[in-house]
C-alpha cells in the first residue's frame, strides 16, 4: 500500500513539473470524448424523437386518402379527382392481408359549445376499432364501443386540448357539449399526446361513425358517402407491401382506373417511413462513427506524444532507479498506472461536462421530433477505453524499452 501511495505521489509530482503539457494533454483528451458524446447524444435523441412522434399515430398505421385519377391513362392533365367511400372501406377492410380499418370522418369547422365555452377543434367521426390502431390513451371515462355505433348514440369523446377549451378546470365526463347546436354526451376523454405547441391531435373530438355520417357528412362533395381517409393495419408489418398492393386495388376498381398508376393514390405508410428514418440513422452512425473514430485516434496520438516525450525525458531516472534497486516491473507499472490515470480522468472530465451538457438542454423545449440528448454509456465505454489503452500501450512501449538498459547506460542518457 505504502508502495502504491508513492508511485502515485511520483506520478502527481511529474505532471505537476509539466503543468502545461499535462493540461493541454488533458484538455485534448477530454474535448475529443465530450464532442464524442454529445455528437453521439445529440444523434440517439434525434432518433427516439422520430420514433416517439411515429408511435403516436399507432403501430403499423397505414393510410390512404382521396386522389386524382388520370380520364386517359397516364396523362394526368386530364386527371380527375375522386372521393373515397364506405364502400371501400369495406373493401379495404375484407382485404385478405388488411388486419384492421376504419373509416374517417373529419370537419374541421364544426362549432363545440358547453355551458362554460366554445371551441373550432376538429369533430372526426370513427368506429369503435379506431382506438385499437391509432395511439389514443384514455384519460377519464371509455372510448366509443359497438352500441354507441349500431344505435347511433349522440357521444362524443374529447382530446386534452378540447377538454381544456370546453371545460376549463371542471369535470368533463357526464356533461353535454353542443355540436352545431346538435346535445352530445361526454363518454370520455383522451390523455395528452405529443410535446409542446403540437396540439392537432389534442384538439380532436370523436363521435361515432353513422352518427357523423348522418349530422355532419362532408360539405360540397357530390358523392352521398365519401369519407376523409382511411386507416388500416396490414396482418403484420412484413405484409404492409402486400396490403398496399391490395388496398390499391380496391380503390382503382370501384373508382375505374388503373391500380399501376402511382400518381394516382395519395397514400402514407408509417411502416416505410419508420424503415427509412432507420436507414437515415444508421447512416448517421455510421458518420459519428467516423467521427469518433478521428476524435479517439487524435486523442491517442496526443497520449502517445506526450508519454514518448515523459519517458525519453526520464530515462536517466529511470536509470537511476534500477541502480538503486528498482525491478523492471516496477518501472513498466508506474508509467502504464501514469497513462492510465492521465487519459481516465481526462475521459472522466470530458463525460462529465458532455453528460452535465446534455441535462442542461434536456430542460429546454427542444423541436418536434427531437427529444432531449441522451448520454449513451456504450459510447463513453468504448471511448474512454480506447485512449486508455492508447495511454498504457504508450507508456509501457518506450517505458519498456528504457527499463532493459543497463542503469549505466541509461544514466549516460541526455
Amino acid at each position: 500500500m505504502r508502495m502504491l501511495l508513492d508511485i502515485f505521489a511520483q506520478i502527481f509530482r511529474t505532471l505537476w513539473a509539466h503543468k502545461l503539457r499535462s493540461f493541454l494533454t488533458m484538455f485534448g483528451i477530454a474535448w475529443g470524448v465530450g464532442s464524442l458524446l454529445l455528437l453521439v447524444g445529440l444523434g440517439e435523441g434525434f432518433r427516439s424523437g422520430n420514433k416517439r412522434e411515429l408511435s403516436q399515430f399507432g403501430k403499423d398505421i397505414m393510410f390512404v386518402f382521396p386522389g386524382r385519377a388520370p380520364a386517359v391513362a397516364g396523362n394526368m392533365s386530364s386527371a380527375r379527382t375522386y372521393l373515397l367511400t364506405y364502400q371501400d372501406y369495406l373493401g379495404i377492410r375484407a382485404a385478405p392481408h388488411v388486419r384492421n380499418a376504419s373509416p374517417v370522418l373529419s370537419r374541421p369547422d364544426i362549432r363545440a359549445v358547453s355551458e362554460f365555452a366554445t371551441a373550432n377543434g376538429q369533430i372526426t367521426g370513427v368506429e369503435p376499432q379506431f382506438n385499437e390502431m391509432r395511439y389514443l390513451p384514455m384519460k377519464q371515462g371509455r372510448w366509443l364501443n359497438a352500441l354507441d355505433e349500431a344505435q347511433r348514440r349522440n357521444v362524443i369523446v374529447l382530446g386534452d386540448e378540447m377538454t381544456r377549451h370546453l371545460f376549463p378546470g371542471r369535470p368533463a365526463v357526464g356533461a353535454a357539449v353542443l355540436l352545431n347546436g346538435l346535445r352530445f354526451e361526454v363518454v370520455g376523454t383522451v390523455e395528452r399526446v405529443g410535446r409542446g405547441d403540437n396540439n392537432s391531435t389534442n384538439m380532436r373530438a370523436y363521435i361515432p361513425f353513422q352518427v357523423m355520417a348522418a349530422n355532419f357528412p362532408l360539405k360540397d362533395e357530390n358523392h352521398q358517402n365519401a369519407i376523409s381517409f382511411v386507416n388500416y393495419q396490414p396482418r403484420i408489418a412484413a405484409e404492409h407491401l402486400i396490403a398496399q398492393d391490395e388496398v390499391r386495388r380496391i380503390v382503382a376498381r370501384n373508382h375505374d382506373f388503373d391500380y399501376h398508376d402511382d400518381n394516382s393514390f395519395e397514400m402514407w405508410d408509417t411502416i416505410q417511413e419508420s424503415k427509412m428514418i432507420g436507414a437515415i440513422f444508421d447512416a448517421m452512425d455510421f458518420f459519428l462513427g467516423g467521427v469518433g473514430m478521428v476524435t479517439l485516434v487524435l486523442g491517442a496520438i496526443g497520449v502517445i506524444n506526450i508519454m514518448l516525450v515523459a519517458v525519453s525525458e526520464r530515462t536517466r531516472e529511470i536509470g537511476l532507479r534500477k541502480a538503486l534497486g528498482a525491478t523492471n516491473h516496477s518501472i513498466l507499472f508506474q508509467f502504464a498506472l501514469e497513462g492510465t490515470l492521465l487519459t481516465l480522468v481526462s475521459g472522466l472530465i470530458g463525460m462529465a461536462f458532455s453528460g452535465g451538457l446534455m441535462a442542461l438542454l434536456g430542460t429546454q423545449q427542444g423541436p418536434q421530433g427531437f427529444d432531449p440528448p441522451k448520454l449513451v454509456p456504450m459510447s463513453a465505454l468504448i471511448a474512454i477505453g480506447s485512449l486508455t489503452l492508447a495511454g498504457v500501450v504508450a507508456g509501457l512501449y518506450p517505458a519498456r524499452k528504457a527499463a532493459m538498459l543497463q542503469p549505466v547506460e541509461a544514466l549516460r542518457q541526455e
